[in-house]
């Protein structure tokens, strides 16, 4: 009898034994999953968090920002300047500033088309979040907030952040941000002319579920002169250069 109870002993020792070494395992297999996951950077470009991607390089002039990739929050541009174009408004605010290589190229564009008898003035350009934030709950407010999707952009996801994109019109301000924009003399010079200066009209016609966004004939976006004869003399959008004609997210230029 007590050699029994010995052996029962044992055996039972023995499946508490193997469920503590399998509880073991099973932690700290877990805790290596969240430090990977939670505290090693990725060795791509972008990091993600739940459906939504984080572009890894916000500074290059060539970087995808949507809906689906968003920049790290809060990001501001360390290299803003006020370039030296006319504006519809008055005074050295937050939306007249521009990234120094996007400003440099915007004030080309804007002389080469006065040359030609084309008078084009800003209407807004860098845009931090948290004024982003504002615009996009006031435009919630007013239209709705699936009215608001097709023009206005989610905290984090505007172009405008990146110090790299920029509204524009005519000097008189006439149609300044309004579809009526695309039949002036201004939006048609822009389509036409735009990439010779690096910039491409962001969200064309027709690209509405590619880009997210309504046509916007004033939203233009530097990418640099490569690139923006690229997008331009294929009619494509900037998403679909990167989806169809490149291998990898958003390379560093």
């Amino acid at each position: 009898m007590k050699l029994y109870k010995k052996m029962a002993l044992l055996i039972v020792l023995g499946v508490i034994a193997g469920f503590s070494y399998l509880g073991y395992q099973g932690l700290f297999q877990h805790d290596d999953h969240l430090n990977t996951s939670d505290y090693n950077p990725l060795s791509s470009s972008k990091q993600k968090q739940n459906s939504i991607e984080i572009v890894g390089n916000p500074e290059s002039i060539a970087v995808l920002v949507n809906k689906q990739n968003l920049l790290p929050d809060h990001y501001e541009p360390t290299d803003l300047v006020y370039p030296d174009v006319r504006f519809i408004f008055k005074g050295k605010i937050e939306k007249r500033q521009m990234r120094t290589e996007a400003a440099k190229a915007l004030e080309r564009m804007f002389s080469a088309a006065e040359r030609e008898g084309i008078y084009l003035a800003g209407v807004s350009a860098y845009r931090s979040q948290s004024r982003q934030e504002s615009l996009y709950q006031a435009y919630i407010k007013q239209d709705g907030e699936a009215a608001a999707n097709h023009y206005s952009a989610h905290p984090g996801s505007s172009e405008h952040q990146t110090g790299l994109s920029i509204d524009v019109s005519s000097s008189t301000g006439k149609c300044a941000a309004q579809d009526c924009f695309k039949d002036t003399p201004e939006a048609k010079w822009i389509e036409a002319n735009s990439y010779k200066y690096g910039y491409i009209v962001r969200y064309p016609e027709g690209k509405q579920q590619i880009t997210g966004y309504k046509y916007e004939p004033w939203h233009i976006r530097f990418v640099g002169k490569e690139l923006a004869s690229k997008v331009y003399k294929k009619g494509i959008t900037l998403e679909e250069y990167y989806n169809d004609y490149m291998q990898v997210d958003n390379p560093v230029q």
